[in-house]
């Protein structure tokens, strides 16, 4: 009798593993693009540029309902959606979206910049409307323009700034925008503090451990504390920023306003290592990335806020 031949060797490798128990449907043919783009995207990211067109995109984005910027398999992210749009746009063509930097759960962004790499002829007018229609509401991609083949968002940008937002009052309507503080906090102080961040410093006591930083070490260029009607803003500049570097330094100023700590508190953080900072780290909530520039663009000076936190704290 003849052998039936054995196909064992060929069977296709599977992308993902699951824990899930009991029967399991056939994924869809959406899924299977997405996976397929997805592992195209993680082979080119970290290696050599996909060679296409590149497209700069500027996005806003709500934060509330996202595990922050970075693709994650699991989780419901930023930069996921945005590569599941642009697979039903391009279809089977290589595609390559990296932001200029990652944004953490909860955090929003009021102009994240990212690059597209993809082989198309669409106008980038086109490609903003077409990839608007298919995100989610809390995405929205404010313009598509046309980049150098070499335009990297992230190695490219010189500078990044973040306005952190904080509510003098109870709001039934921006809670997941804003940090609400009850006490009255001491501002002068606070900005008298600020200033002791700016310059080159070592900021390993105000970031959690992340491997793909080699140094700890950055520029602050300005940090500003100011109010707005029932708001005060903290706005800060730099070359970069670690994970969760901003939110400890805003707690850590808020303690400052409070009278609970003081600026000697904050020159020690700042010259010795201490996990104390992380206890003050500040919400998400009230976190924008607000601004990303690169060589010869201009940082705009007055602070950009989203229209809803504008329109809800105005004094009537």
């Amino acid at each position: 009798m003849q052998k039936k031949q054995s196909f064992s060797n060929s069977k296709p490798k599977k992308h993902f593993n699951s824990n899930f128990k009991g029967k399991k449907s056939a994924p869809s043919e959406l899924t299977k693009k997405i996976i397929k783009a997805y592992d195209r995207h993680e082979k080119f990211s970290g290696q050599t540029r996909v060679s296409s067109n590149r497209y700069k995109l500027y996005i806003e984005y709500d934060g509330t309902r996202f595990s922050g910027w970075q693709q994650q398999q699991n989780s419901k992210t930023v930069q996921g959606a945005l590569i599941k749009a642009a697979t039903e746009v391009f279809k089977d063509e290589k595609i390559e979206i990296y932001g200029s930097g990652r944004t953490d759960a909860g955090v929003h962004a009021i102009c994240q910049v990212a690059h597209l790499a993809v082989n198309t002829m669409l106008a980038p007018e086109i490609i903003r409307l077409k990839l608007n229609d298919l995100l989610p509401h809390d995405i929205n991609i404010l313009e598509v323009e046309k980049a150098s083949p070499q335009f990297h968002a992230r190695h490219d940008a010189v500078g990044r700034s973040y306005v952190y937002v904080i509510s003098k009052r109870r709001t039934a309507f921006g809670k997941q925008f804003v940090w609400w503080i009850k006490d009255r906090l001491n501002i002068e102080k606070m900005k008298m503090a600020a200033k002791l961040f700016e310059g080159k410093q070592d900021y390993i006591s105000f970031a959690d451990k992340d491997m793909e930083e080699k140094s700890t070490l950055v520029v602050i260029d300005e940090v500003d504390v100011s109010e707005k009607d029932d708001l005060i803003l903290i706005r800060i500049r730099g070359s970069h920023f670690l994970w969760k570097m901003v939110r400890r330094m805003v707690g850590v100023l808020v303690e400052i306003g409070r009278e609970k700590l003081s600026d000697k508190d904050l020159l020690f953080f700042l010259t010795n290592y201490t996990n104390e900072p992380a206890v003050f780290t500040a919400p998400p909530s009230g976190l924008y990335l607000e601004q990303v520039w690169y060589k010869e663009e201009n940082y705009l000076k007055e602070i950009q806020l989203p229209i809803n936190i504008v329109n809800r704290f105005k004094r009537r």
